[in-house]
């Protein structure tokens, strides 16, 4: 199956914004003084919801199982471009590196960013497969809501209102890093509120358990994951949560 020329039209419309809005940022930590923290989350957003608001309002596309192994090539090449050799090199890819390089993360950044972005994926594909052979395409969009928006805000929240903290561990250190107990809220309060926004699709039964489950898994599964890798487990514990719900009850 080709590829149509609105999806390129479409990923070109984004790309061009993501590395703006990657570059102001970047402008933003170096000179203002911002926090990275805030502008890495800046960038996620725009990440999730850019292409959903340019399919909106700009040009739409025929979503099939080739343009998603598409879009998992082009965000390999877009986080490419900050390797050290390259960005090194240019000072435009150094002003956007700096608005998703947390000191903390240092000198991994890239690294847990890659491999989240792969096992991200492995966890979206299957899911995705289920969720289409059975009809339940739109439900796939409460776990990918409730990581943009919950996850999102959690750091962000976490840092302006999280005065209680717990501490998480990270892959490939021994170092110990900082959640808190606002931020988790966060995707507590995200998953309760989409799947209610998506109660047409449930039963009356389906929708209270789902209620009373799903919200309290995806907060522990963001809660227990490794530092900068929350988001395969919120899909795999959201996905599998979702497919529990409709088949058992």
């Amino acid at each position: 199956m080709s590829i149509p020329s609105e999806y390129w039209l479409h990923h070109m419309y984004f790309y061009v914004l993501l590395f703006t809005i990657h570059y102001i940022n970047g402008i933003l930590v170096i000179d203002r003084n911002f926090k990275v923290n805030y502008t890495r989350k800046i960038n996620h957003f725009a990440f999730f919801f850019l292409p959903t608001l340019l399919s909106l309002l700009v040009v739409e596309y025929p979503y099939s199982a080739v343009t998603f192994i598409m879009d998992m090539v082009c965000a390999f090449i877009f986080l490419t471009f900050f390797i050290a050799p390259l960005r090194n090199r240019f000072r435009l890819l150094q002003v956007m590196f700096c608005s998703f390089d947390r000191p903390e993360d240092r000198p991994f950044t890239l690294v847990w960013l890659y491999t989240q972005f792969i096992a991200s994926y492995l966890v979206l594909i299957p899911l995705l497969i289920y969720f289409e052979n059975h009809g339940m395409l739109p439900l796939l969009m409460i776990i990918i809501i409730v990581n943009g928006i919950g996850d999102g805000l959690a750091e962000p929240i976490g840092i302006r209102f999280g005065k209680r903290k717990y501490t998480t561990y990270a892959l490939f250190t021994k170092e110990k890093y900082v959640r808190s107990y606002a931020g988790s809220a966060c995707v507590f309060v995200t998953a309760f509120i989409t799947i209610l926004a998506f109660h047409p699709y449930f039963n009356a039964i389906q929708l209270i358990v789902a209620l009373l489950t799903i919200p309290i898994l995806m907060t522990l599964a963001e809660a227990f994951s490794p530092h900068t890798w929350d988001s395969p487990f919120i899909y795999a514990v959201g996905g599998i949560s979702l497919i529990s719900v409709f088949l058992f009850l």
